[in-house]
């Protein structure tokens, strides 16, 4: 089924708050649901297998243990003096 965006956001701006909260909540769920899904479909022991994903993990624990970890403005501020 294929459904256009566009109108799915004019009728989602036609709802009341209280109905607005509901479809932001189910939203979230179905998010959350695909989520869960996508991971109980992950092959673990193959990812488990792989040096340079294991080397990222560790050195993102190795950054978190010494405080080098950015918040979104820092990350953001950081990315802008990269490129400038």
């Amino acid at each position: 089924m294929s459904v256009d965006r566009e109108e799915l956001k004019q009728l989602i701006d036609l709802i009341n708050e209280e109905d607005a909260a509901e479809v932001y909540d189910f939203i979230g769920y179905l998010n959350m649901k695909r989520e869960k899904e996508v991971i109980e479909n992950l092959d673990v022991e193959r990812i488990a297998q792989d040096p340079e994903l294991i080397r990222q993990i560790e050195g993102s624990q190795k950054d978190r243990l010494n405080g080098r970890v950015f918040n979104r403005e820092q990350g953001l501020k950081y990315l802008r003096d990269k490129k400038a």
